[in-house]
This record gives C-alpha cells, structure tokens and sequence, in this order.
C-alpha cells in the first residue's frame, strides 16, 4: 500500500483510509474519501502542494497531509 504522497505524476489510485481526525474537513467535502479515486496531476516546486483530481474536482494538498492518505494504485 502506499501513501499519496508516493505517486507520481499522472498515477491514479483508490483512496483506502485515513485518520479521520487529521483530515482537515474541507478535504472531505471536496470528495477525499475512502472508495473514491484520485489522479495526481503534478507537483508544484519544490514538491508541495500536490495537485489532485478527485471525482472532477481539482484541488491543491499539503504533503503533510498527502503522507496521511493511504491509497492503492490502479494499473
């Protein structure tokens, strides 16, 4: 299993588990939920934030919290 943070540009993976309580609530709003799928689009400098795209939605995460996100990879 590997962590968000782990992926690489243009990799898709299934979001496993989390702790909920590390996860900043607007996260979950916007989609990053367990079952749901997640591509990482790219890096920004100095490689933080990460851009993702979950369920259409594009949005920007601390690596902090990417390393907390417990996803498998889809081939």
């Amino acid at each position: 299993m590997f962590n968000l943070a782990q992926l690489k540009k243009g990799d898709r993976a299934i979001i496993e588990s989390f702790e909920i309580e590390s996860m900043p609530l607007k996260l979950l709003e916007m989609g990053c939920l367990p079952g749901n799928e997640v591509e990482l689009i790219q890096y920004a400098p100095f490689l933080d934030p990460i851009y993702l795209k979950i369920n259409g939605t594009h949005l920007a995460i601390r690596k902090e919290t990417a390393l907390l996100i417990e996803v498998t990879k889809i081939s």
